[in-house]
């Protein structure tokens, strides 16, 4: 009965409203910021790799970003868009890179207000987000206290259970590791990680995060190599099914502009976070001279994320329903198995990168949440709740495997919907300044804020 309820719920959060609400904030700071998108590519990327070792903060521009991009880029970049073709036709591709390229404008305005109301605390770390910005730029701390609280325990489900989980099942389909095993070893592992703090998390995931998704992209081209005669009439059946139903060669079948819409703006948004205020918590740790500079930064997180590996995954899915007609992708609703056969076409070494794809996404989810969690428990608890929360996040991860998540993930997912709202509330009533700084810095990134960061007592 208590999964029925929440299930509705579910399903009521993650509707049209939250689609429409999210999207429509895309597009509308898209059109606020002057299309900041033309500067993400350019300025953003540079400035993710160069160093500002004088400038206020905990850590590296680049540590921050593959942070956030540990926690965004997880298995939905992998079987979610193949349930996002798989339930919406091969046009939610489309629909799920539009979202991406619009969401880039989303990333940088969260990111914005996350670095200029951060705080510094008395030991000298920086603590920022969707909290912070209510409080100090709107006031409205109890907003803030709401956000806390729903981020904080979304992290224990969608961030540790269901990634721990991921790990586990891979494991012991591919390798015959018993589950609880898995489960101890990934417990143990971001215990070492996640205790050393900030700084720990993104050593590691500096190292990660390159690594995996190189290592996943390069399995891409290999795919589309081998399927290079489909590339193109891929592109179009993308293009024709993203707005009417029909069939097209290798029996892919659309179904509908208002099922490519929904699947594939849904599953973009999941994948790349972006309105939903996770990935700011991690922004404001770095070392910048001004929000927009960061802000840029932050913002290529979501090119990486959906404009780039969703979208290659897209594309190597589609070239291989067409290349194999025998796939029937409208009769199968499970993601994963599409992408499975997929990357079967790789003799020998294909299942092993897909294997290992799942597992180091799903690892540097659990340490990017880690480190949101444990931000936003400080915030509503204190100092005081580090401790237990790491221990009970640990704990989360030994028996995440040995127990019945969809209840667990049906809770985790409405939270992590419904932080969207008071993080975007911040963002559109706090829009006028970040257009206003944005038009005093974007030609002088090197420029010192004046706005002071404050120490706090914590």
């Amino acid at each position: 009965m208590f999964a029925e309820i929440v299930g509705k719920i579910n399903g009521l959060v993650w509707g049209w409203a939250m689609i429409f609400l999210l999207l429509g904030t895309h597009v509308f700071l898209t059109i606020r910021t002057g299309f900041i998108q033309k500067h993400t590519l350019g300025k953003g990327i540079k400035l993710s790799v160069t160093k500002d070792p004088d400038a206020e903060g905990e850590v590296s521009n680049f540590g921050a970003l593959t942070t956030a991009l540990a926690a965004t880029i997880g298995t939905g970049n992998i079987i979610g868009v193949g349930t996002a073709i798989a339930l919406g036709g091969p046009g939610a591709v489309l629909w799920c890179w539009l979202t991406g390229v619009f969401g880039i404008a989303t990333k940088y305005a969260e990111s914005y207000i996350a670095v200029k109301y951060r705080v510094k605390t008395e030991d000298g770390r920086m603590q920022g987000g969707a909290m912070y910005a209510l409080e100090r730029g709107l006031n409205m701390k109890w907003l803030g206290m709401i956000f806390a609280v729903l981020a904080g325990f979304a992290s224990f489900g969608i961030g540790c259970a269901t990634q721990v989980n991921a790990i586990a099942t891979v494991c012991k389909e591919n390798f015959g590791i018993p589950l609880w095993l898995v489960g101890a070893i990934v417990a143990i592992l971001t215990a070492v990680v996640i205790f050393g703090g900030i700084k720990s998390i993104a050593s590691v995931c500096e190292r990660l995060v390159p690594i995996m998704a190189v290592f996943y992209v390069l399995g891409c081209f290999i795919i589309l190599g081998m399927n290079y005669d489909f590339i193109i009439p891929a592109l179009g059946t993308i293009c024709k099914l993203a707005f009417a139903p029909g069939a097209a060669a290798g029996g892919l079948v659309g179904t509908g502009i208002r099922m490519a819409i929904q699947y594939g703006v849904a599953r973009g948004l999941f994948s790349n976070e972006s309105g939903l205020g996770s990935a700011p918590i991690a922004a404001a740790a770095a070392q910048t001279r001004n929000p927009v500079r960061q802000a840029l930064v932050s913002s290529t997180g979501t090119f990486w994320d959906t404009v780039v590996v969703c979208a290659m995954t897209g594309l190597v899915l589609v070239t291989t329903i067409m290349k194999n007609p025998g796939i029937n992708a409208d009769q199968i609703d499970n993601g994963g198995v599409l992408t499975s056969l997929a990357f079967g076409q790789i003799p020998v070494i294909g299942p092993i990168i897909l294997t290992l794809g799942i597992i180091s996404f799903a690892y540097s989810t659990i340490l990017g949440w880690a480190y949101y969690g444990e931000r936003c428990v400080e915030y509503f608890a204190g100092k005081v709740g580090l401790i237990p929360y790491r221990i009970l996040y640990i704990a989360v991860a030994v028996i995440a495997p040995i127990a019945a998540l969809d209840l667990v993930w049906l809770i985790a997912d409405t939270l992590n919907a419904l932080m969207a709202i008071p993080n975007l509330v911040a963002v559109l009533l706090l829009s006028n300044e970040m257009v206003r700084d944005t038009k005093k810095y974007i030609n002088d990134l090197d420029a010192k804020d004046t706005t002071p960061v404050p120490i706090v007592k914590k």
